[in-house]
């Protein structure tokens, strides 16, 4: 059975998502804009680019009025993201994230 070459940096998102989770209400605007963009890179640096894409969108709307709400819609398609094998599946994720918040 071959491993998964990603696992590695799958779980250290996975703590980092878990962190968000449980840290949220308590971490201002700017430290989430900071947290979501460092997973970015990561997923850019290992070319992951549904969640890539999530979380450069995630991060913007970190920024943004209302941000509470459009972390925790942003957060719910992670796994989707991380599983994501299609560039295609960026492009749907975040249409699926813009119906939900719009």
């Amino acid at each position: 059975m071959a491993s998964d070459p990603l696992a590695l940096v799958r779980g250290q998102i996975g703590l980092r998502i878990a962190e968000i989770h449980d840290r949220g209400p308590r971490l201002s605007p700017l430290d989430l804009y900071a947290r979501m963009d460092a997973i970015r890179q990561m997923a850019a640096e290992h070319g992951m680019v549904a969640l890539e894409g999530l979380a450069r969108s995630s991060a913007q709307r970190a920024l943004l009025p209302g941000h509470r709400v459009a972390m925790q819609s942003c957060l719910e398609h992670v796994d989707e993201a991380l599983d994501s094998h299609s560039p295609a599946d960026c492009t749907t994720i975040l249409a699926a994230l813009a119906v939900r918040l719009h």
